[in-house]
């Protein structure tokens, strides 16, 4: 048993959650995991952590499908 999470990064929190309905998450097997929370996001460059969207704080929510 295996699971396919999708992670969608907007830049207000409506952005974030009309996504949702937008793309018919629902409709293809998606549940929201979590809730929309305002983060910065870095990544990994080697050891070197690197800011993404300029260091912008960010709306991000987390879906996950089950998959048999």
């Amino acid at each position: 048993m295996g699971e396919d999470r999708l992670t969608i990064i907007a830049s207000s929190f409506e952005e974030a959650a009309i996504e949702f309905h937008r793309a018919k998450l629902k409709s293809k097997g998606y549940r929201m995991d979590g809730r929309i929370a305002s983060q910065k996001f870095q990544f990994m460059d080697g050891l070197e952590r690197k800011d993404l969207f300029d260091g912008k704080m960010m709306f991000a929510v987390s879906f996950i499908k089950d998959s048999v």
